[in-house]
């Protein structure tokens, strides 16, 4: 997951190939609700891991429920049976409405039955967010719930720490047309209180988001009990009901996630499909209906159990005027395909929006807004105009999230634009709610010319810090980093296991320099992590070396390793972008990097932060040693006939001697906002064929 401030995505221009959604969030709550709920163990497969799941898993702990990592997604959950193991606590639901609004219930009920008194709050967003429909539904029964902060909102204290009655008699009223976790939370909590007798739940008001209670439904009776339902204005749970564990469980893939990979397909899938894996036609979540909406507007998809395949069909996307109450969260996704259809798409029935992470109407209609496009909004629709073909009217964007997960999921469509321009995401992290991996996976199945992808170059003699600096840019950007001065040196270091010499006499033998250029041409390097891999073994240390170091500058000069590492060094330019240090980035392997920066602090400068390095280590070393082996190591890299170390034309220099790393990493990033996104070059005419 991207940990940055901002996400800078190039433009895109294809998509194929196949994606694994992670688990629904709506049914990884519930069943970990369920199964703390029950009498027994519950074993749940392929549940979600994200920032909803997390505070959900939390607060059952907090409860005294008992739970085991068997894996990643995972976990045994030992139910409570009814039973509260702790009486008070203060349980922090972050910004889940599926955690925050079915726990109140929950705990209600239970400290009513035996007593108790707990405080649920969350983030100041959660705080914004109404439950006082469902805090009244509670009131009705007889729970003892007060307001902490704002009447109607969170943060709540439920329970008086005595038990109280509950007001069986009459149907519990609550209303439906704000959000239908209300009902979901009292569907999931009342088979707690129907053991003498059913209880009955009767909605005031339109229901919305149907599909989402039909989740509940459906989980509760694979747990047990079976909610007679009268439409969608009554529903009565029976007499004696008992929540009885299933034993193993599996958690679709998300429904709602699938929707951006569905309008990717619709999109940009030209040649080959794009194929979601995890969920499919037989779903039992309300929002795999979003595949009727995008084939309305012409995509093709073919479906099965458990996997979707989408192509590109009807091209520019054909406009709707659809009510999207069946399918409220996916439905956002539809506006941002909007902006490549054939005329304006209404999107009607989305009031549920208003009250979700963010206000979703009023911040998608500014977003769009930014990217060029008219937008019309009332108070539960949403009307967008398409941007055209040609390019025109497309504006680079800085796009806000409003620590909205779906807001930054939807924005990463707007790279498809025909006018070839970036766009940034800000907070991208905030799709840890549901999807941590979203980007990474994105990446997995766009493609786009490799000129669009954003190269930083960062040259400079040896221990003049580019590799740190490099490192930190690349971290505050979210690029992958390339470090060719490692390259050099496991090449060194491979020569040495190899068994061949790296003295200047051996290297100029023909035969020992082609056996160099073989190495270094199937190296198997990986960065990952701030580590070094080769042929899986961790070598971040051993390639630090000084003998190392000098074996490096050595082969460096040899014309066929610097050959066989070329197009190894230029397949790290992969999305988003990238950083790369060395001493001929922006002269010889990416001339047409975005920015070129070169160090140039002085030999003596340098000397002293070797010798630094190497006494942290505990290595032992002498000044005038390493400013004599500097100085060598500067003269044999000027001076070498094969890219030697010079300035790019366009580099911009900088003397980093009397600089900290951040305040350098400062300069480096003033640069670059100088250069990307909002004037971004180099990018080539746009094929006709792509969107």
């Amino acid at each position: 997951m991207y940990r940055t401030a901002f996400l800078d995505i190039p433009p895109l221009t294809r998509a194929a190939g196949s994606v694994r959604l992670p688990g629904s969030k709506s049914i990884s709550n519930r069943l970990l609700l369920l199964a703390a709920l029950c009498d027994g163990e519950t074993e749940i497969e392929d549940l979600l891991d994200s920032d909803d799941t997390r505070v959900m898993l939390d607060a059952l702990v907090a409860l005294g429920c008992e739970l085991d990592r068997l894996g990643p997604t995972t976990v045994r959950v030992r139910g409570l049976a009814g039973r509260l193991a702790v009486r008070e606590g203060r349980l922090f639901l972050g910004n889940a409405g599926t955690a925050m609004r079915p726990l109140t219930a929950v705990l209600t009920v239970l400290t009513a039955q035996q007593g108790g008194r707990f405080e649920l709050s969350g983030v100041p967003r959660m705080h914004e967010r109404p439950i006082g429909d469902l805090v009244d539904a509670l009131r009705q029964l007889g729970g003892a719930i007060d307001d902490l902060g704002q009447p109607g909102y969170p943060p709540l204290a439920v329970g008086s720490g005595a038990p109280v009655p509950l007001r069986l008699d009459a149907p519990v009223r609550v209303r439906g047309d704000v959000s239908s976790q209300f009902l979901t939370a009292l569907l999931l909590a009342l088979p707690l209180a129907a053991r003498e007798r059913p209880v009955t739940i009767e909605v005031v008001g339109e229901l919305i988001s149907k599909p989402y209670i039909e989740i509940t439904l459906k989980l509760l009776a694979r747990f047990g009990v079976p909610v007679e339902r009268n439409g969608w204005t009554r529903f009565t749970i029976p007499a004696g009901a008992r929540y009885t564990t299933p034993g193993r469980i599996h958690v679709e893939g998300d429904a709602s996630s699938a929707s951006y990979f569905i309008a990717l397909g619709a999109i940009a899938a030209t040649d080959q499909p794009v194929t979601v894996e995890g969920v499919g036609l037989e779903s039992i979540q309300g929002d795999i209906r979003f595949v009727e909406a995008a084939q309305a507007m012409g995509a093709r998809v073919e479906g099965e159990a458990n996997r979707l395949h989408v192509r590109r069909g009807a091209w520019p996307l054909r406009a709707l005027d659809l009510d999207c109450n069946h399918i409220p969260d996916a439905a956002m996704t539809l506006a941002m395909m909007a902006l490549y259809a054939d005329g304006p798409t209404t999107l009607r029935n989305i009031g549920s929006w208003r009250v979700k992470e963010t206000d979703r109407i009023a911040a998608m209609a500014a977003e769009l807004r930014k990217l060029g496009a008219t937008v019309e909004a009332g108070e539960d629709w949403l009307r967008v105009h398409p941007l055209p073909g040609d390019g025109s009217g497309w504006r680079a964007a800085v796009l806000h999230t409003y620590d909205d997960h779906r807001m930054a999921m939807c924005a990463s469509l707007a790279a498809f634009n025909s006018a070839r321009l970036p766009v940034r995401i800000l907070d991208p992290q905030c799709v840890g709610k549901t999807f941590p991996d979203y980007f990474e996976t994105l990446w997995s199945v766009v493609e786009t010319d490799p000129q669009c992808i954003p190269v930083i170059c960062i040259d400079g003699p040896a221990a003049s810090g580019k590799g740190t600096l490099a490192a930190a840019v690349a971290q505050r950007l979210g690029y992958h980093v390339l470090d060719s001065g490692a390259l050099y040196r496991l090449v060194g270091l491979a020569a040495v296991r190899a068994g061949l010499p790296t003295d200047d006499a051996a290297l100029a033998d023909p035969a020992v320099a082609d056996r160099l250029g073989a190495l270094a041409e199937r190296l198997p390097v990986r960065f990952a992590d701030g580590r070094i891999w080769l042929n899986g073994e961790d070598v971040t240390e051993a390639v630090r070396s000084e003998a190392i170091g000098k074996a490096a500058s050595r082969v460096s000069a040899v014309p066929a390793v610097r050959a066989g590492l070329m197009a190894l060094q230029r397949g790290f330019r992969r999305l988003p972008g990238l950083v790369a240090d060395g001493r001929d980035m922006g002269t010889v392997v990416f001339p047409d990097a975005l920015l070129k920066v070169f160090l140039t602090a002085s030999p003596a400068t340098r000397a002293q932060r070797r010798l630094e390095q190497l006494m942290a280590r505990g290595e032992n070393a002498r000044l005038e040693d390493l400013l004599a082996d500097l100085e060598a190591r500067d003269a044999r890299d000027r001076l070498r006939k094969t890219a030697p170390l010079q300035p790019a034309e366009d580099a911009l220099l900088l003397d980093n001697a009397g600089q900290s790393v951040d305040e350098s990493v400062q300069t480096v990033l003033a640069w670059w906002q100088r250069r990307w996104p909002l004037s971004h070059r180099g990018c080539p005419p746009r094929d006709e064929r792509r969107p």
